[in-house]
């Protein structure tokens, strides 16, 4: 049940853990894969609601965290009080967010390869910095 835009290897990490690609599944992950950016549960609901009227919110939820658990989509917080969702094979990418302003910067992941390194020597512990948020005051606010 492969679509051209949900790769085969969604449909089978859905397989290996039992799952199937439902049709609300299907469009809050399509939703996700054609975003450029990190969205909040709510606009995906929105988004997802305007081509399928009758799905609720619960569902949403529910989806994203079983896209989540699946390692499909990889989830954020941005400071605003809410989560951030997002696509999970565009690649790795981490943030500087300014607490004063809210500007929002993109980090080099070069620079969390020595922190997961010495996660790992020091505490034998395996960070995922897939995905990473720094909050922080930027050169304008300090």
């Amino acid at each position: 049940m492969a679509t051209a835009g949900h790769g085969k290897n969604t449909v089978d990490t859905l397989r290996q853990r039992g799952l199937r690609l439902t049709p609300q599944r299907k469009i809050v992950f399509s939703v996700l894969e054609s975003s450029e950016g990190h969205l909040s549960a709510e606009e995906i609901y929105s988004r997802v609601q305007s081509r399928y009227p009758g799905i609720n919110i619960s569902t949403v939820y529910r989806n994203l965290e079983t896209l989540k658990q699946l390692g499909l989509i990889t989830v954020t917080d941005l400071g605003e009080g809410r989560l951030r969702y997002h696509y999970g094979e565009k690649g790795h990418h981490h943030h500087l967010i300014c607490e004063k302003c809210g500007a929002v910067l993109e980090l080099d992941e070069s620079l969390l390869r020595p922190l997961k390194k010495e996660l790992r020597r020091q505490y034998d512990f395996e960070a995922d910095l897939s995905h990473l948020a720094i909050f922080g005051r930027c050169q304008k606010c300090r």
